[in-house]
């Protein structure tokens, strides 16, 4: 019934556009060429605001998953990344529970994969169409239909450059992958805004400046007892402060730090006597998905709850999912479950509400946990997989037949896949509690995805034999 299902679609998948695999080997400084202009172009329609919308002061709804989800309010960007990352959770959730089957050849993965862009697709023409009906942009009657129509079409176009340019560099003409590149990019970006930001904001006791570091010069300039002044510097609420930024510096060393932790398995040469290498598999056997996964699943939660909220404001059922407030131009939960799955804004919260924070953890461990389990199935990285790429490169595992070495990978990827969801929602925990700039999440995110293009630059560079063949 699984390949049935994925066959009805194949019909349809043929009309979706695609990026052709590269005839020849991509050189390094062609593949970071187009990573650039990738970036360009999504940084570009970051700046682009969409025509026709009127110009709103209320809170921003989705405040929560910006960042994560690469989404700039009131641009083309406004959706992000959301619609491919929603549509590989549906899709994974979907194959994880067998309602669907993934088979092992080329012609399945191909269809798996071209079913997973056409949910992308629908699932942009449908949030797309919410946003709009919602009043977004304001009321759909003031609008006008032509305007409202405009509205969802620039959004389907950009959601289209986005899904293509991610395929772009997943094809191999850039580095890494066009997700990961945004999601670091826009991560960052807040990173070192928070923390150099020249903005000033009137906070009742006097302007300050946003940025955390300039905050401090300007604190220790300005404030007659400097300790005091340090003190503020350090510890300040609502706005961005020296602690945590320090958070953020400690949590990436941890990350990086967890990164070197991995099993090396002896494996040999099946053709050539006494040539002997070995396989790795890491804590971190999933890298990120888990969490980009599992952030999906919190903003499309988030994303329903308060469609829902500003439709049916004081339902119960409503209310059982999430009741929001506005501070400033942002929305929090403040009930139901969308509270529950927040993070705790401090540790006072955390004393003062235990329960909130309990279950907090468990649903980022559990989450966490369970999506990596699953992704390993539907990703070509099981232990059957990686057996079947063993066999087709003629190695094999020392002290272990053929056809013994699928057991053998099951005692360690499995575990390594869990385990390391474990931690990186454990990662993500401790982030949030430190009050490390950019949400636990996010930090985690960008160090992890940092990470795998330093790995990449290395990989390229020992492969073409030092630094300057790289780039002449």
């Amino acid at each position: 019934m699984g390949f049935k299902i994925l066959e009805y679609l194949q019909p349809f998948c043929s009309f979706l556009p695609e990026v052709s695999k590269p005839e020849r080997k991509i050189q390094f400084r062609e593949k970071v060429l187009w990573t650039a202009i990738t970036l360009f172009i999504f940084l570009v329609c970051c700046q682009i605001p969409l025509f026709g919308i009127m110009s709103s002061e209320s809170a921003d709804p989705f405040y929560w998953m910006r960042v994560i989800m690469a989404s700039n309010r009131g641009t083309l960007m406004e959706l992000g990344i959301s619609p491919i990352v929603t549509s590989g959770l549906i899709m994974q959730l979907l194959a994880g529970t067998k309602i669907i089957e993934v088979g092992d050849s080329v012609k399945d993965r191909a269809l798996f994969n071209g079913a997973q862009k056409l949910f992308g697709i629908l699932i942009t023409i449908c949030q797309a169409i919410v946003y709009v009906v919602t009043g977004m942009y304001g009321e759909p009657s003031d609008l006008g239909m032509g305007i409202c129509l405009l509205i969802i079409i620039q959004l389907l176009c950009s959601g289209l450059i986005v899904l293509l340019l991610d395929e772009l560099l997943q094809k191999g003409y850039g580095l890494g992958s066009g997700i990961s590149l945004f999601i670091a990019t826009n991560i960052c970006e807040t990173i070192v805004w928070k923390a150099f930001s020249p903005a000033t904001i009137n906070t009742g006791k006097g302007t300050e400046f946003e940025g955390a570091v300039i905050a401090l010069f300007h604190l220790l300039a300005t404030r007659t007892d400097k300790v005091r002044g340090l003190r503020e510097a350090f510890y300040r609420q609502n706005l961005p402060n020296l602690m945590n930024l320090m958070a953020t510096v400690g949590v990436f060393l941890i990350v990086i730090y967890f990164q070197g932790f991995r099993v090396d398995l002896p494996i040999k040469s099946a053709r050539y006597r006494g040539q002997y290498s070995s396989y790795p598999i890491k804590l971190f056997y999933t890298s990120n998905i888990p969490i980009i996964l599992q952030s999906a699943l919190v903003s499309n939660i988030y994303f329903l709850s308060q469609i829902l909220s500003s439709k049916f404001a004081g339902n119960i059922f409503v209310n059982l999912i999430g009741t929001w407030a506005e501070s400033g131009y942002q929305r929090y939960p403040i009930g139901g479950l969308c509270y529950y799955l927040s993070p705790p804004e401090t540790i006072g919260h955390i004393i003062t509400d235990p329960i909130h924070a309990i279950i907090y953890i468990v649903f980022m461990l559990g989450s966490c946990a369970f999506l990596s389990k699953t992704w390993i199935d539907v990703s070509g990285s099981s232990a059957k997989d990686v057996a079947r790429q063993l066999r087709d490169q003629q190695m094999l595992m020392r002290g272990h037949r053929e056809k013994s070495m699928v057991h053998e990978l099951n005692r360690y990827i499995p575990t390594a896949a869990a385990f390391g969801g474990l931690c990186i929602g454990a990662l993500s925990v401790l982030a949030d509690f430190l009050g490390a700039i950019g949400s636990g999440t996010g930090i985690l995110l960008a160090v992890t995805i940092i990470y795998q293009y330093f790995e990449i630059f290395v990989k390229e560079q020992s492969e073409m034999g030092g630094m300057s063949t790289l780039f002449f």
